[in-house]
């Protein structure tokens, strides 16, 4: 096995980088960071390395490279990191033609946020996630650690949002948006199995020129003495109803 004992070391400085988006893009890799992330990504293909500083780990097939635990401090972004970081593929998702229902995200800035989002779109069946390009970056490390992996499972794609609703319309894909006032209720929607969500900005919502594409405003019943739900619990919420209720 192959062995790194200096933060110095040329290789690690340049895994250093990958905590930046501009080198990210350049070498279309990233960093992962604990036992879990590094499986998924090793299930779905993504793992290109691993860096361990406990010999328990074993990936066949990949890289292994034994370190110290100060260089998977350097490495890791949280305090008390384990001892095992995972250096992966930028994501590549093909498409199909069965996909029909899909998540579009307007210029969402959190990542915990959009960590959430992913989540329940893995597990309320959404084909794949439409992000605009003022969006978090996905290989941001706080969202990859709220993806809890699910990342590596559902597909998104940065994308022009406003083209990208033209072309679902096109597919007779039905559009709906969540409307603070006026709409319909939720409860009330009937639909099937072509459809899209948009979910907005945390501080403006959806653009206006987004908003006039839809095909249907929505809305969730909640206490009035409630300003507004969190998008990621809101747009959560929508997921499952969708998901569980249809026509």
């Amino acid at each position: 096995m192959k062995k790194i004992e200096s933060v110095n070391n040329q290789y690690i400085k340049d895994l250093y980088k990958l905590h930046e988006k501009k080198y990210r893009d350049i070498s279309k890799k990233f960093l992962v960071e604990g036992e879990h992330l590094v499986i998924e990504a090793y299930k779905t293909g993504y793992l290109d390395t691993i860096l361990i500083s406990d010999s328990k780990y074993s990936f066949p097939g990949v890289e292994c490279i034994y370190v110290t635990e100060e260089i998977i401090k350097k490495l890791a972004h949280t305090k008390t990191p384990q001892k095992i970081i995972g250096v992966c593929k930028y994501l590549n998702f093909k498409t199909s033609k069965t996909e029909s229902k899909f998540l579009l995200l307007d210029d969402i800035q959190d990542p915990g946020n959009l960590g959430t989002l992913v989540r329940s779109s893995l597990g309320f069946n959404i084909d794949r996630i439409y992000l605009s390009k003022e969006s978090v970056d996905i290989y941001n490390d706080k969202f990859l650690r709220s993806s809890g992996g699910a990342v590596f499972h559902t597909p998104i794609e940065v994308v022009d949002l406003y083209e990208k609703i033209i072309d679902l319309k096109n597919r007779g894909i039905e559009i709906f948006v969540t409307a603070v006032d006026g709409g319909v209720l939720l409860e009330d929607i009937k639909t099937n199995d072509n459809y899209a969500i948009i979910l907005g900005n945390e501080g403006s919502g959806v653009k206006s020129e987004l908003f006039a594409l839809t095909t249907k405003n929505i809305y969730i019943k909640t206490n009035p003495k409630l300003e507004s739900l969190n998008v990621a619990i809101a747009g959560s919420i929508i997921l499952y109803y969708l998901n569980s209720k249809k026509s």
